[in-house]
């Protein structure tokens, strides 16, 4: 019965300290760049017409840590305006980021 006692508390603060250990970080989306830019642009107002569109974003990180839109590749002209205007000089925060350096990303919008 001791045992039982001593396995059952050692549960219950293994428990309390794995809750506390997760409290306070970040979400995994947010910690790389691709979850950073997908935030700046899951708010978007396609309609219906639009069911799927792509683009091949290509872009650096100056200085300041801003996002540098170097160019925008699909048939859809406006989608390449959306993603431009979301993401031209927008801050992103990360520490291994390399500024300068070029960044392709292909991006998806589905209605």
């Amino acid at each position: 019965m001791r045992k039982f006692k001593t396995v059952s508390v050692v549960l219950a603060l293994f428990a309390t300290m794995s809750a506390f250990a997760t409290e306070g970080k970040k979400p995994m989306k947010e910690n790389n760049l691709s979850g950073q830019i997908y935030e700046m642009l899951k708010e978007n107002q396609f309609n219906a017409d639009h069911k799927e569109m792509t683009a091949e974003v290509r872009f650096i990180v100056n200085e300041k840590g801003e996002l540098v839109v170097l160019s925008v590749e699909t048939k859809d002209e406006i989608l390449e305006g959306f993603v431009k205007n979301r993401l031209n000089y927008k801050k992103v925060q990360l520490d291994n980021v390399a500024p300068g350096r070029v960044y392709e990303l292909p991006v998806r919008i589905t209605a």
